[in-house]
This record gives C-alpha cells, sequence and structure tokens, in this order.
C-alpha cells in the first residue's frame, strides 16, 4: 500500500508543479458585476500565442518594430483591468486589495507606494524577482472613480519595459501616478 502511495505522489508531483502559476502571474479576479456599471472598462488579456502572433507582424526593418519585437520575445503575458466609474467607490475595495495582498507574497518587491489622501490615491508598484532576474511586474492605481491593474509575466528589462510603454497605450499613466514628491514614497 505504501509502495503504491509513493507511486502515486511520485508521478502527481511533476502534474502539481506544471499546474502553478508562473512566478510573477496574479490571480486578478474577473470583475464581470461591475462592467456594467462602470462607464469605462479595458479588460486585457494576452497570453503568448496572441505576442508572437503579433510580433510576426512588426517590420524587423523599423527600429520601433524591432524593439517592441525584442521586449515582447521574453514576456509569456499581459493582463490589464481598468474601471472607470461615474461615482465615487462604486467598486469594492476589498477586490482591490485581494490582488495587493497577492503582492505581499514571496518574491515580489515593491519598488514604488505613493499615497495621496487628499485625493484618496493609492499607486503600487511591484516586480517579480528569482535570481535577480525580473519575472512579473505588477502596478496597482486606485482611486475613488477608476482602478487599474496591470500585470506583466516573463523576463522582463524593466529599460526595456520603459520603452514598450512609449510604444503601447497600457491604460496605466505612470508618468502622471508617479509625479509625486519625495514626501509622498513610503520608504
Amino acid at each position: 500500500m505504501s509502495r503504491r502511495l509513493l507511486l502515486l505522489a511520485t508521478l502527481a508531483f511533476p502534474l502539481l508543479a506544471s499546474a502553478a502559476e508562473p512566478i510573477g502571474q496574479l490571480n486578478i479576479p474577473a470583475f464581470s458585476g461591475l462592467q456594467s456599471k462602470a462607464s469605462e472598462v479595458v479588460d486585457i488579456t494576452l497570453g503568448s500565442w496572441p505576442l508572437a502572433l503579433a510580433s510576426k507582424f512588426m517590420n524587423a526593418d523599423n527600429p520601433d518594430d524591432a524593439e517592441v519585437k525584442k521586449v515582447l520575445s521574453g514576456i509569456k503575458s499581459i493582463a490589464v483591468r481598468s474601471y472607470e466609474f461615474d461615482s465615487d467607490f462604486v467598486y469594492s475595495k476589498e477586490d482591490v486589495d485581494a490582488v495587493r495582498k497577492q503582492l505581499a507574497a514571496p518574491g515580489w518587491t515593491q519598488l514604488v507606494q505613493v499615497h495621496k489622501r487628499d485625493r484618496a490615491q493609492d499607486v503600487e508598484v511591484y516586480v517579480a524577482l528569482t535570481e535577480d532576474q525580473a519575472k512579473g511586474f505588477a502596478v496597482v492605481a486606485s482611486e475613488p472613480r477608476k482602478f487599474t491593474i496591470l500585470n506583466i509575466v516573463g523576463s522582463i528589462d524593466l529599460d526595456q519595459l520603459a520603452k514598450l510603454q512609449h510604444h503601447v497605450d497600457l491604460h496605466v499613466d505612470l508618468d502622471d501616478a508617479l509625479d509625486v514628491d519625495a514626501s509622498d514614497i513610503a520608504p
């Protein structure tokens, strides 16, 4: 009996390991109940296949396309959830906090935290590192009438990612979100 259990455990372990989410991937809720309440919705989920397909249509002779293609080559998925509402706090703060809670897990490092109490605005930027290599990137931004969650999974060169923002509208205005005084940034 114990040999059968050992054999079963040995066979099942690789299946369980392969079913685990990739490093840097967040479990982002669908927020399906919010779509009808929002005045603007951005819901993007791109896996490796659509990203590879997009890179096939880029012109390797065009320097801008070549730059984007290089960035996309290491990315496994991009997910964006952004909702804007006509009134304050239509969404549940707990839904957004559930995503923030995932970013407290080992492997995630907070790069930026901005809290503006007078505008009830919070912006957090995280990176998932393994052996000093970025494997995930996340931004969670919330304010009374809007929230945005961005998650990029894969081998990410942060310099390249900054270049990608200028070529692709990821619907996260990092320039505005990060336009803060040094006193706004928590240590």
